[in-house]
């Protein structure tokens, strides 16, 4: 309770004295026996002495009032923190950038004197002031010279150096990005230990569950020490063990790397399903199908692909005692579906031998090992030359010319249409003229199977492979969509295409596709 003298004090205060101001600005700044510690009420009141040109309020506004404060005075205090600078507070430099930089207030004398008193209290050593430096020199990087962009990473160094963590992991960040996993671990292996100490984990591996106190950014570091610890390839036991730990604490903290890493490792097998040996003095180094099942399946239902391959690797070892193909096939198809390019390739495969089974398991088989080939695989890509063998485009197909061409798609579009798609697919001629394109097209092939019309042909597929045919593909369809294909439609049987391909296309040599042709 405020004593006699601080009653006076108030009461000279509130009539708008500008030292009883100041006196109980300086009560309320630094706290007394009768008035309580309040940073903004100290501002307020020194503030109103500052405006009555009070150059001592001022200089106590830009010492110790901070940032946080500062900005809920509204816009006025600009001009405080501007005499204390000028007045030689390093610390006012720093606020009246802070404020300054954060509305944009003031012209642009104001604005250089903001940067310039930024930049003097990070030469000061002001970890602050070195953190929103370098945020400021970094933010026009492409407007910048290289010298420029160059300054705001030492400044953001300085920064790290001086314990500010957001620059400390924006630091780290960066150092992931770049791929410099030295540069990483110096710096963040110290804080990952930290951060297990401060969960209660021991030598010994127990540990409270502390995993939901840890913020994003600690889940993230330690989910990365232990992917490089386990890059690193440690053989000692206390590496496999530090590196479990932390893969543990960010697993449960729900990050799905450290969830796939350490489901790897308790099942002791990398990412491809191969079997990988402890370290020569881990503890509890046998294998864990329980617990890697566990954390897989979390990762997998967090979008990793390579989670739900693992599973599949995992249901069809001999050693686990509930091995199941068909859980193993279901896994694996959830990772082939995500683009997982090992599963597709193994779908295919698989689809490929079981095509006795099911009549369109060799369209299932071209679906996935295209998918694979795209993503760079060499055996999908040989795979599919057995499966969909390249034909060239018959010679016979030459003989139309452009102009002829244009003049058939006026009079006869649908066979000009079953000769573009000859020309593009390498159709024979009976084929080109048979095919049902309504059930052929299957999206990423077509099925060319004109048996129940011609019985010396055989099954096959043609794949699609550019734009153009996927194009070409769709246009053709939308022509043949309302189109009976069948012998009671507008095109007639058989023997009437041929006479009216031979009608319109007379430069075809007859004894094209040989033996093809019916007498």
């Amino acid at each position: 309770m405020a004593n006699r003298e601080e009653l006076g004090i108030i009461r000279g205060a509130r009539t708008g004295d500008s030292r009883s101001q100041l006196a109980l600005g300086k009560l309320y700044l630094f706290g007394s026996a009768g008035l309580p510690k309040s940073m903004p009420t100290a501002l307020h009141w020194l503030q109103r002495a500052a405006q009555q040109d009070c150059a001592e309020a001022s200089l106590l506004i830009g010492a110790h009032v901070p940032h946080e404060v500062a900005q809920q005075g509204g816009p006025e205090v600009l001009a405080s923190y501007e005499r204390a600078y000028d007045a030689g507070v390093v610390q006012a430099g720093l606020v009246l950038a802070q404020l300054t930089l954060a509305r944009d207030d003031g012209g642009g004398a104001l604005r250089a004197k903001a940067l310039q008193g930024l930049e003097r209290a990070a030469q000061a050593g002001l970890a602050e002031a070195q953190w929103l430096l370098a945020q400021h020199r970094g933010a026009g990087d492409e407007r910048r010279a290289d010298a420029a962009a160059q300054g705001g990473q030492a400044w953001l160094a300085r920064a790290a150096d001086s314990g500010v963590s957001a620059a400390l992991y924006t630091v780290l960040g960066q150092a992931w990005d770049e791929g410099d996993g030295e540069g990483f671990l110096e710096r963040a292996l110290p804080m990952a230990r930290l951060l297990l100490r401060e969960a209660g984990d021991g030598a010994d591996g127990a540990r409270r569950p502390a995993a939901a106190t840890l913020a994003p950014h600690e889940v993230l570091l330690l989910s990365r020490c232990g992917q490089l610890l386990g890059r690193d390839g440690d053989a000692s036991g206390v590496g496999h063990s530090e590196r479990s730990r932390f893969c543990e604490l960010a697993a449960e903290g729900g990050d799905r790397a450290a969830q796939l890493a350490l489901g790897l490792w308790c099942a002791r097998m990398d990412a491809r399903g191969a079997r990988v040996q402890a370290g020569a003095g881990a503890a509890n180094g046998a294998v864990n199908f329980k617990r890697a099942i566990r954390w897989l399946t979390q990762a997998g239902e967090q979008g990793l692909a390579e989670a739900w391959f693992a599973l599949s690797r995992i249901y069809i070892k001999p050693e686990f005692s509930q091995r199941s193909v068909r859980e193993a096939k279901s896994y694996l198809e959830r990772a082939a579906d995500m683009g997982h390019g090992a599963a597709q390739l193994e779908c295919g495969i698989h689809a490929w031998r079981t095509r006795r089974d099911a009549e369109n398991s060799d369209v299932r088989a071209a679906y996935w090992l295209l998918k694979a080939a795209s993503q760079g695989s060499a055996e999908a890509e040989a795979a599919l030359r057995k499966i969909a063998p390249g034909a060239e485009a018959a010679p016979w197909r030459a003989a139309l010319g452009p102009l002829q061409a244009l003049e058939l798609a006026g009079c006869q579009p649908l066979l000009a249409a079953r000769l573009e798609l000859a020309g593009l697919f390498g159709l024979s001629r009976p084929e080109m003229l048979l095919l049902d394109l309504n059930s052929a097209d299957q999206g990423h092939c077509l099925v060319i199977d004109i048996r129940a019309n011609y019985g010396r042909s055989k099954r096959r597929l043609v794949l699609v492979r550019s734009a153009q045919q996927r194009q070409a593909l769709d246009r053709i369809a939308r022509l043949f969509e309302k189109v009976d294909c069948g012998f009671e439609g507008p095109e007639g049987n058989y023997r009437q295409r041929l006479y009216r391909l031979k009608t319109y296309l007379p430069g075809a040599p007859a004894e094209a596709d040989g033996a093809l042709l019916p007498a």
